[in-house]
């Protein structure tokens, strides 16, 4: 099962992973893009329930724990990545796009397939986090939201990650998606490059937006960011590519 690891500065007791779609039991449209097995992770794409069972059970194999696995919904709200484990034992999701832990063994995870995920840590290695990180969320300040929790969880110098995402030679968007980002800081039309022979479509660089978001939260130690989820199409899963697809998960905890 490969996956990719976080190249950062997190300290030592910290630990990270991001799945890609190879590795798995998934068939086509969820298998790994060359005819062999994917390592779909999401329950709620279509795939086979046995075929997403048998993924998560080889990623269980590589955890301390049973991750926390949330509903999630584009928006902003963070949890505690505990409660979400004591949903799933009940046999519920929460609804929510970011979580944190504060204690070991305690697995922080969210889904992607173009959305951005983004890791968390502390340099002290006493609270980690994530967050799924769509435009919608990341406009309406998921980033900020996890940074905060963090924070009233006793972190102090916060680290971050930026998982594969859609690269900025990729996302399309539109006016509104420009404005939601400009009303709230101007800077952010950097990040944007209109499309040659449209009127109102860009290009985004939710890589740039996500530093923005971060900086602006008193983040400015970010790593990651170089990935391109629907280019890398023997890497990753794109829903924007493909429609039709499985789901990746960034994960991160502490002992």
């Amino acid at each position: 099962m490969p996956v990719l690891v976080p190249d950062w500065e997190a300290p030592g007791n910290v630990s990270a992973l991001s799945t890609t779609r190879r590795g798995g039991t998934s068939a086509a449209p969820y298998d790994d893009g060359g005819g062999a097995g994917g390592l779909n992770l999401g329950v709620h794409v279509g795939d086979s329930p046995q075929a997403v069972a048998a993924n998560r059970a080889l990623l269980r194999s590589r955890l301390p724990a049973e991750p926390g696995w949330l509903t999630q919904v584009h928006g902003s709200q963070v949890v505690d990545a505990r409660e979400a484990s004591r949903a799933m034992e009940s046999g519920s999701m929460l609804n929510a796009d970011a979580c944190i832990a504060t204690k070991p063994g305690v697995v922080c995870v969210i889904q992607t397939a173009d959305c951005l995920p983004v890791l968390f840590c502390d340099s002290a290695g006493k609270v980690v986090g994530a967050a799924h990180a769509g435009w919608r969320g990341l406009a309406n300040g998921v980033l900020e939201n996890t940074v905060a929790r963090m924070r009233e969880a006793g972190a102090g110098d916060i680290l971050a990650w930026l998982g594969p995402a859609i690269g900025p030679s990729c996302f399309e968007v539109g006016d509104d998606v420009v404005q939601a980002f400009v009303e709230h800081d101007g800077g952010c039309a950097s990040a944007f490059v209109p499309r040659a022979g449209t009127a109102s479509k860009h290009l985004a660089d939710i890589y740039a937006l996500a530093r923005r978001r971060l900086a602006s939260a008193g983040v400015a130690r970010v790593w990651g960011g170089t990935r391109c989820t629907v280019s890398e199409r023997d890497q990753f899963y794109s829903y924007r590519r493909d429609g039709v697809t499985g789901r990746m998960a960034s994960l991160i905890w502490f002992k």
